[in-house]
This record gives structure tokens, sequence and C-alpha cells, in this order.
């Protein structure tokens, strides 16, 4: 190109990172290559690299910079924050050549007459030369300015934008990143504004920010502008979009109680107002918009042909959805596939907050809480930073941190963003982390047991293990996983594995829902401290019984999700009567049993009149995740059934609420834990699909002891898998699942805490071992030696 001081959207392309920086370059990509696919972005021209090295030399600003700059130590805080005011008020003050500020106003003066307004609303965006490079993101590093008007206000913020390229947090960032600070140049974009102030705008990625999950898009979505969401002032609702069928997942609604808008106010374009009550607790967009979004993400990242970040505004007034900003993600796009890190507690200890986790690490240390940027100098070296929430001024001390906790955000505010980038466990949106955290305690911050983040009392022991998967050969016996947390399941899946052989409803109801399914239904008969409880659970929805199908399914979807197309087995809910007991408003619908564990559980609570009408919100929760989301690998196994009889009864209840086996796929399988299953076994293979042997059960059934007891025969070590009366009824079941062809499974606790017993499974001929994901690797290796020895035989 010819070297010109301003560009056209629609005469840039992806090439030309080195003319108009990152960001700018992607916009002008999109405006031409995408729009044709339907992906809107709103038109605008950005400033030249050309046009930033004619002003800085032109007006004597670069040479100032050099000397201001010369000698400077980044990691002396003070320091870098009296250079960095320094070099942004010779910016500032600086004069643009008449000929450069021309053609910025006549460019303005176009899109304006484009848009038909005389003056109109702008973004004008930083957008630095070697910004969003794959290995390099300078996300949140220069300045964004909204709802710009007029050619007075247009030029000032320009000129900010300019001299943003040497915020402290920018400057500092870039000695880190080994790049030289005169290398750089600043384009700086201008792009009519979406009237994001009149509905909600977010940001979403084309990859799951946390596991790196490639098969999802996650949208965050708020009411009005979107700093509010960069800065953490809010914590956004929250979307799974799952590509391969293209329907939402899961949707976490948050409270949003407050909104950036437009102001006539020059000097102060924009300020936040209060959300009503109301719609706090409403989706800021509806699943159809999350659903467009999300589309255009597949449609970016096929394009770019790799994992993208990417802002995202809907208009108001138009009612019509914009893409305003693209980039690479740049921290799990770039992780080794082929290694597995992973942190496990080796100890545990008081909770003293939670709230959303980024990452999948563990820090600990000292707490250094700091609530304003202008005391950062007091922060040191490997302590935990708690404070409300950060924006790019505290990313000299971010990066020094053991652990950041927050009061505010969500997992794409401006600390998860850089915490992320930094590899530091981070908390967000623990709402009274501040308060109830001390400076000088000693805490543990835990980001490694899914979306849920644990601060603890104390600096506990913990230990990283880091294993190369990429040389472990698949054995013939199918090697699955027990997965009861959804919000583990994606990381999960990342582990070898041949799908689900086990995935709990209970884990689901008691961390999710929290409240039994009869009291859900019969809400108006509840007493004023259970309904209480239960409004605080399902705030935005009025029948309560919608609440536990939403949620049952979403928690589902996203186990079935994480190992799509390869097989998730979920078991029915199988919770006992003094479990069901304790959740909220259980104790009116459970009886008292003196031993529940052999008592009213499993097949015979679904067709029992009481429960009846509960088994049929988990069938309707099964039918959502199968038919409306499309995830058929999703297949349903009745635990503890203890008769042919009653396995019928079970399936016809099942077929009568749309999950008919053999339909659309559907396999059921039923757990083998009772020795009735083992002596029926050629009778229940003729209801169902598949065996999966409960061998905790089994051997409490065989031998007589109860596993909920931990008296003197625990102690004996009566209670083993192990036993060989146990191990008959095991190779008894499979050679009746080979004889009537019937899939043959196990799902219990005893391959993996026992090896001897995997081997045994194995000579046994098993078709697939499920396990806990931690023993997932060494029971393969375990499998795969076995195996070798057979052949060898």
């Amino acid at each position: 190109m010819n070297q010109k001081n301003i560009y056209w959207f629609e005469q840039l392309t992806i090439k030309d990172v080195p003319l108009v920086g990152g960001k700018n370059a992607s916009l002008g990509e999109m405006y031409q290559k995408l729009t044709k696919s339907g992906v809107n972005v709103p038109n605008g021209f950005a400033t030249s690299a050309y046009a930033y090295r004619d002003f800085m030399k032109e007006s004597g600003a670069m040479d100032e910079i050099k000397k201001i700059l010369e000698g400077l130590n980044t990691h002396n805080i003070q320091d870098l924050m009296t250079r960095g005011a320094k070099v942004r008020k010779v910016i500032v003050e600086a004069e643009f050549p008449e000929h450069l500020k021309k053609e910025i106003i006549g460019a303005y003066e176009k899109l304006s007459s484009q848009y038909k307004v005389k003056n109109v609303d702008v973004a004008v965006r930083s957008s630095a030369t070697a910004e969003d490079l794959p290995d390099a993101s300078f996300a949140g590093q220069q300045e964004t300015y909204l709802n710009i008007k007029g050619e007075k206000e247009l030029l000032i913020a320009v000129k900010k934008c300019v001299a943003s390229l040497f915020t402290n947090r920018a400057i500092s960032y870039r000695t880190d990143k080994g790049f030289n600070h005169f290398d750089i140049a600043l384009s700086v974009g201008v792009q009519k504004m979406v009237r994001a102030d009149l509905a909600s705008s977010g940001v979403m990625f084309s990859i799951d920010t946390e596991s790196g999950f490639e098969n999802t898009v996650l949208i965050n979505s708020i009411y009005g502008l979107g700093e509010n969401m960069v800065q953490g002032s809010v914590t956004p609702d929250e979307f799974y979009y799952f590509k391969p069928t293209k329907s939402i997942i899961s949707r976490t609604i948050n409270k949003k109680d407050i909104k950036m808008i437009y102001t006539a106010n020059p000097s102060k374009p924009v300020k936040n107002i209060k959300v009503s009550l109301a719609d706090q607790v409403k989706q800021s967009i509806t699943d159809e918009q999350a659903k467009k979004l999300a589309e255009w993400a597949v449609i970016i990242e096929k394009h770019y042909n790799r994992p993208m970040d990417m802002e995202w505004a809907l208009d108001g007034q138009d009612k019509k959805l914009y893409i305003v900003q693209a980039r690479p993600e740049t921290v799990q796009s770039q992780r080794d596939k082929n290694f597995i890190e992973d942190f496990k507690l080796k100890e545990t200890g008081e909770i003293i907050i939670t709230g959303q986790s980024v990452g999948q690490k563990i820090g600990s240390g000292v707490v250094n809480k700091i609530m304003d940027v202008k005391d950062i100098l007091k922060f040191k070296k490997g302590e935990v930073l708690v404070t409300s929430m950060t924006d790019p001024d505290w990313e000299p001390i971010m990066k020094i941190a053991s652990a950041i906790v927050t009061d505010k955000g969500g997992r794409t505010c401006h600390a998860a963003i850089v915490s992320r980038e930094l590899g530091i466990p981070c908390i967000v949106g623990t709402e009274t982390g501040s308060k109830k955290i001390k400076s000088g305690q000693k805490v543990t911050v835990n980001c490694a047991e899914g979306e849920t983040g644990k601060v603890y009392e104390g600096l506990l022991a913990y230990e990283t293990t880091r294993t190369n998967i990429g040389t472990l050969k698949k054995p013939k016996t199918k090697i699955m996983m027990n997965v009861g947390d959804p919000e583990m399941a994606f990381s999960n899946s990342f582990i070898p594995n041949d799908g689900v052989g086990l995935a709990r409803l209970e884990f689901i109801i008691n961390n999710t829902i929290k409240a039994h399914p009869l009291a859900l239904i019969n809400f108006n008969k509840q007493d004023a401290k259970t309904k209480k409880k239960i409004e605080a659970l399902t705030i935005g929805y009025k029948n309560k019984a919608e609440f536990f199908v939403d949620k049952l399914a979403e928690g589902v979807a996203r186990i079935s999700a994480a190992f799509y197309p390869k097989p998730v087995i979920v078991r029915l809910s199988d919770f006992k009567s003094n479990e069901y007991a304790n959740l909220i408003g259980g104790r009116g619908y459970e009886p008292v049993e003196s031993n529940p564990m052999i008592g009213y559980r499993g097949a015979s609570r679904y067709y029992s009149p009481e429960f009846l009408p509960a088994f049929e919100l988990e069938c309707k929760a099964l039918v959502k995740v199968r038919k409306e989301m499309g995830l058929t690998n999703t297949k349903v196994m009745v635990p503890f059934c203890r008769t042919v009889d009653e396995g019928k009864k079970v399936l016809e209840i099942m077929a009568k609420n749309g999950l008919v086996r053999g339909k659309d796929g559907l396999e059921v399988y039923v757990m083998a834990e009772i020795p009735a299953n083992i002596i029926l076994a050629e009778q229940f293979a003729k209801i169902f699909d598949g065996f999966s042997i409960g061998s905790n059960d089994l051997t409490q059934l065989t031998l007589g002891i109860d596993r909920d007891s931990t008296g003197t025969l625990e102690v004996v070590g009566l209670s083993n898998e192990n036993n060989e009366a146990v191990k008959i009824l095991v190779e008894e079941l499979v050679k009746k699942a080979k004889k009537t062809k019937t899939k043959v499974g196990i799902c219990g606790q005893a391959p993996s805490d026992y090896p001897e017993f995997v081997k045994f499974l194995v000579d046994c001929g098993i078709d697939s071992i499920s396990l806990i994901p931690d023993t997932v690797i060494k029971t393969t290796m375990t499998v795969n030696n076995e195996e070798a020895k057979r052949k060898r035989k």
C-alpha cells in the first residue's frame, strides 16, 4: 500500500497489522470478507502507523519520550509511574500536524454522511502494530473512548489513544515481552458506535477460556456498554453454545445491577445508572441472540483458522447484533495438548469465600489487601492480591502476585484476562472477599476443582503433576470415566478416554439445584422459611419445577458435550432417603429409615406414586438434553433395580415421558449391583442394552456389610471388592453378558483402588472399565500391560 495516513475498513485486511495494528486490521478483514456471510460489522476508518510516526516526529514528542524513558527500571513501580505520566503529558500537549488534522476531520465527516448524521457517534479505539499476535496479547493495554461526537472531541480522543501506547502497564508489558517501545506504532480506529447503551453488549470466545475445550463458544453478556464487563463492575450472564449440535447447553444468569449509557456531556460521554430489580435477574440477551452470536463466532474462527476472542454489541435502535472487535485467543490455543497439568490439594481447611475460578491452578501466600490503585507500591512479590476489582493500571503488581481474589467481575473481566495470560490462579466475583479476607492472613487460593474457586484459611500443601499423554497407547478394553461435576467435564475430556461410564445426577441435584424436586413441584405448600430458600435459588423462575428440569438438563449437557460423540451413560438419581431429606424442603417428603442403604432408593422410587412426579422431571431433563440440545450420545442407566418386573415398570414410565428405548438410538443400561441382577442376568439382558457393575453395592450385598457403616467390619478389612465371592459374581456376569451379546462394564470404585482388580477384569474380558479421572492414566497403563501379557500367552 501507499504511505497514507487514513485507511477505511474496506481497504484493510489482516495482512495490514504493521500498518494499522491487530484490532483495526481484523476489523477491515471482517468488514471486507465476512459481511457477505451475514456477520455485521460497523463501518469506520483507521489512522496508520505513518500518521503516528509523522505526528510523533513533527511534534518533537518522540525525542522527548526517548529521554524520559532512558534507564527506566519497570520493576521500580514509583519510577514507572512517574516517567509514564511525563510521557503521556508530552503526547497530549503535542500538536497534530495541520494536514493530519484535516485528514482525520475529513474522514469523520464522510463517516457521518454515510450514517446520515451531522456528527455521528463513534468509538475511538487504540490498535498497536504489534498487538494481538497469537503469542503476545496486548489486550487492555491501550485505551478506548466511547460515544465521541464532533470534530473537537474526536481529535482529543485520538490524541489520548496515542498517549495510551505509553500507559504504565503498556510500558511494563512491552519490556517483559521484549518489545522495543519505538518499534511499535499506534493506529487509532474510529468506528460507528453501536447503541448498546440501549440494549446489551459483551464478549465471546470460540474456545473455553479455562479448559481449552474447542467445541464450545463462551458468550458473556451485560446490559449497556461493555466497559463494565472489562472493569469487573458487573458479573455478566454466561452462555455456552455447543458447536456440533448448534445448541445452547448452559446458561448462568447473574445479577446485573448497573449499566453504562450515553450522556449529553462531552467531557463525560458515558455514565452508569441503576438497572431495575426485575431486569437485573433477566437474561440480557435472548437464547436466539446468543445462538446468532455463536454462529458468527464459528464463522469468524473458521475464517481466521484459529480460536478467537471477540467483542459484540446489540443496537437498541435497529435491534441488530454487531461484531466490534476480533483478535486471536492467546492462552488456551497456545497450550501443548500432549501434556496434562494437574494441581491437587493434599490437605483441606476452612473455606473463607468462594467465587468464579480463573485457570486451573493453586496458589498460596500472605494476603495484601489493596483497594485503591494509588496503594499498589505497598505490594510485594509472592503475596496474594485481594481487591474489589482491577483495571490495566494494576498489571505491574498482578504479574508478581501468587494469586488474585476480587469482589467483582466475571471470567472475562480484566483481572480474569490478565491472570489467565500470566498463569496465576484468580478467583473473581466473590462479592465480599475483601471484607472476609484480612491483610496479613495466610491463604490458599484453589482454582483446580472446576468453575467454583475456593479461598482456604492457611497455607495448604498441594502437589502438581505434568503427564505426557501423547505417547499413551489405547488399550482394547475401553477406558471410560466417572464424572459427576459438570464444571470439570471440559477439563476431564482431555484425559484419554472412551467416554463416560457413569455420570451421576446426584452431584448436579445436590450442588446446583439444592432443593428436593417434590418441594419445587409443591412450592406453594412449603413453609415460609423453605419458600424463601427456594426463591433465592430459583430467581427468574415462576415455575419452580422448570428450574429443576433446566438445571439438571444443563448439567448433563455439559458432560455429554464434553465427551461428544463418545457415549455418556447417565445414571438416574440414586439418593437414599436420608440424603434426599437433607435437600431444601426434603424432610417433608422422605421416610425415616433405619437402613436407607438398602431401603427406598433407585428403581423402586421411580414408579412409587409419591415420587413419580419427581422422576418425570428427570425424564423431561434427559429428553431436553437428547432432543433439544441434540446430544444423542447420552444414554440412561437405571440404578438399584431389584427385579426384572421393576425394570419393566421403569422403562414404561420412561417411554411415556419421551425416553423410548431404541428410539433415536437411545440405549438403557442397568446397574449390576445386586446379586439378583447377576443371577437373573439373562432375563435382565432382554430388557436392557447393557450392564454396569456397581462394585461398592455388590460387595455390601454379597457380604452383608452396610457400606455406610464405618465400624469394626470396615476396620478389619471385610468390605473389600477383592473378596472371592464378589469376584465370582463379576466373572459370572461377564460370561452371561457375552452369551447374550449384551455390553458389560464396571463403574464402581474397585478398579480405581485396586490394580490387581483391574488385572482380574481384563482376564475376565470385560468390555469397559470406568474410573475416577485421577486414576485413568495409571489404570490405562496397567490394562495395556495386562493385555500385552494375555497376547503373549
